[in-house]
């Protein structure tokens, strides 16, 4: 080992610490964490904060930048965002876009075609408009120029003011150039857009004809043009972004306000009834795990009439619309099937261990009830983390939406009626799109990584004070006196806030980087296998899982070794590196002796947090599953998303609050461990509620080695 941790941390026996030399006297006089301390990794604290302020910059741009509407509504031929009150003109209530000419949506869709879906003329109305069943109606564009009408006028007759026109337009208007364009084709409200239905109506088409018009194509690729768009990757991405912004109310209460609650209850029941906790939490776990899976089948259509329906409007009876949500959907139900037989065969196969995992936490509640401020302390980090990710989602939408609005180059041949200059112009037949940069792609992904360091710096923070605190208790013997302070929680906090955050900040970012070539090596892995032709063979698709696996293990591996470093940070003092050493040196010589108690403990505290995030999912479906999420602008595409932000931060918040019981599980056992080496065997200064539960050292063997 790196020296004797009980000269820095406790105290030898008279005999021990005559022969320790002049540094083990010094620790005795310094008592029990009076011991000379030092900042540590300070490096990485200066990168961390230079972190924080380039977060700062990266979110003000998109702040600058982006426009959140952008995300649920399309534009119009303008360039404007539909449902944006700063445009010309107001478009507040017109929320919807709407191709005008069903010529240029068949001309879009076909192959080799210089125009696209974005270059047809779109305008944004408050409904999609439906054609007239003995006439013929009409959609006209934004009143101006020689029509004097309000927006509200030309809303409240239903966009038409067709009798309004010169001869000159009308004769415009029927080779389909505007300023008025017929309805033809039944439409209805799908996300936002108008949908076509490639079944025109045969008594507008007849009046269109009698009136002179020239030929619309009545072809499917009709429908399936504005589909394709809107099923496209991006507009789902879009879509589900956007969902988020919609469902704030849900994510405060699920994310938020719901786990906070069912982790202090937990807590509190593992203080008080211990014993019948670890049963509790393996069948509940199971319970929630299936009911989330059921709810995945009923959205997704395979149960029940409940399937999401992606239709925003009114339905019509001859529209069948399925699109990547409900794909999503169903893979998820999948999904969630592999997981929840993998859970109910493994909740069967630790049965037997069970009552091992009972003992071990007896051992943190007794702790938890000496050191009562432990079940406070979680709420600190939870209010900063709560603050973050408020600040964190608000900025993501922004940036998400940070795209220019720029004017396509179609270099394609169309004319259309210009009100303000009063006659036909084929100039400007090129529509607008939202053009998204590397730039912006980079710092989309930027904000996601500090995301991930930012939470894995607060949960290390809170390890560390958790851990801090445990270790004053053991090295006391589990008696109050002069050497512990009253209240170690705050003393643990000054001494990490004083000394130890650069090495927390190292730590997070080993973890955050690790984590963050995972998932840029499994992007790239989808992005190959879907670009490539070519069958792969089982030689490469047997590198790729194996590299993926291997990438696993060895994150699997940094965070135990994390976990046990940030213990030995708030025990000795030491930095990152070196008290990672000696956490890696007492865990392989005491590998039998925590192994298994570690990893039983292990396994039903992470069901514990399973049980609080899924309880939130389930809570998140039952409010998405109110009128609320389902008519006008707050309907959203998908539960799907929102439902797994709710999982995350409800797991997030328990692994804060349950890191109070890992924490102590692992520094007693670590601190026991050390002490046993230090004094041959023998741990001196194991406090007395550790032993009458341990039973000495014949029960702990007992509980390593199982029956």
């Amino acid at each position: 080992m790196g020296g004797p941790l009980g000269a820095i941390i406790g105290r030898f026996p008279a005999a021990a610490a005559s022969g320790g030399g002049g540094e083990g006297e010094g620790a005795i006089e310094g008592g029990i964490i009076r011991h000379n301390r030092k900042c540590r990794d300070v490096v990485f604290l200066v990168l961390f904060i230079a972190f924080w302020i380039a977060m700062i910059v990266n979110s003000s741009f998109g702040f600058n930048q982006g426009n959140p509407l952008r995300l649920t509504y399309g534009l119009d031929y303008k360039g404007n965002v539909c449902g944006d009150k700063n445009t010309n003109p107001d478009l507040r209530e017109l929320e919807i876009r709407y191709w005008m000419n069903p010529n240029q949506v068949y001309q879009s869709g076909l192959k080799d075609n210089q125009i696209t879906l974005s270059d047809a003329r779109s305008i944004c109305l408050m409904e999609c408009p439906i054609p007239s069943e003995d006439g013929l109606n009409w959609v006209c564009d934004y009143p101006d120029g020689d029509i004097r009408i309000s927006i509200d006028d030309w809303i409240d007759r239903d966009y038409d003011y067709y009798e309004f026109l010169t001869p000159q337009m009308r004769n415009s208007s029927l080779q389909l150039q505007g300023p008025c364009y017929p309805i033809i084709f039944p439409s209805v409200n799908v996300y936002w857009s108008c949908q076509f239905i490639a079944h025109a109506s045969n008594e507008s088409m007849r009046h269109w004809l009698e009136m002179g018009g020239v030929s619309i194509e009545e072809n499917i690729l009709i429908d399936k043009t504005i589909h394709r768009a809107m099923n496209s990757q991006s507009s789902v991405l879009k879509r589900y972004v956007a969902d988020i912004g919609k469902t704030w109310p849900v994510l405060i209460v699920c994310g938020g306000i719901v786990p906070l609650f069912l982790s202090l209850v937990w807590l509190l029941l593992i203080r008080h009834f211990v014993a019948g906790m670890t049963w509790i939490t393996v069948v509940l776990f199971n319970f929630l795990i299936i009911s989330v899976t059921m709810f995945y089948y009923a959205k997704a259509g395979w149960i029940g009439h409940d399937v999401v329906s992606v239709v925003i409007g009114d339905s019509d009876p001859y529209i069948n619309f399925s699109g990547r949500e409900i794909n999503h959907l169903r893979a998820v139900a999948v999904l969630m099937t592999i997981v929840m037989i993998i859970s109910i065969l493994s909740s069967i196969a630790i049965v037997r261990r069970i009552l091992m995992a009972t003992s071990v936490l007896k051992v943190a509640a007794k702790i938890i009830g000496e050191v009562q401020a432990l079940i406070i302390f979680p709420v600190f980090p939870y209010v900063i983390l709560s603050i973050f990710y408020m600040f964190w989602f608000s900025a993501a939408m922004h940036l998400f939406s940070s795209g220019q609005i720029v004017k396509n180059d179609c270099n394609a041949n169309c004319c259309s009626y210009d009100l303000k200059s009063n006659r036909v112009n084929c100039d400007g037949c090129c529509g607008y799109s939202i053009r998204y940069t590397s730039h912006i792609a980079a710092a989309i992904l930027f904000h996601l990584f500090g995301c991930y360091w930012a939470t894995q710096f607060v949960i290390a923070c809170s390890a560390t004070v958790i851990a801090g605190s445990v270790a004053s208790y053991y090295w006391a013997r589990g008696e109050i006196s002069q050497e512990v302070p009253i209240l170690p929680v705050f003393a643990s906090m000054k001494r990490l806030l004083r000394y130890n955050l650069g090495s927390v900040a190292l730590g997070s970012l080993v973890v955050s980087f690790v984590e963050s070539v995972r998932f840029i090596l499994e992007s790239l892995r989808r992005r190959l296998k879907h670009g490539n032709t070519v069958p792969v063979g089982w030689m490469e698709k047997t590198v790729s899982y194996s590299s993926n696996c291997c990438l696993g293990c060895i994150d699997w591996t940094l965070r135990s070794v994390n976990r046990s470093a940030y213990i030995m940070i708030a025990i000795t003092g030491k930095g990152f590196c070196k008290a990672s050493s000696i956490a890696t040196g007492l865990i392989i010589n005491n590998i039998l002796r925590i192994g298994k108690v570690n990893v039983i403990g292990d396994i039903i505290l992470f069901l514990g947090k399973l049980c609080v995030s899924l309880f939130c999912a389930l809570f998140a479906f039952l409010m998405l599953d109110t009128h609320k999420y389902k008519t006008a602008h707050n309907r959203i595409s998908s539960p799907l998303f929102p439902v797994l932000v709710c999982w995350g931060l409800g797991y997030i918040v328990a692994t804060l609050f349950f890191a109070v019981v890992e924490m102590s599980i692992d520094t007693i056992i670590l601190s026991f461990c050390q002490d046993a080496d230090e004094h041959h065997g023998t741990a001196q200064h194991c406090p007395t509620l550790l032993l009458e539960t341990l039973d000495g050292q014949g029960e702990m063997q007992r509980l390593t080695q199982g029956p």
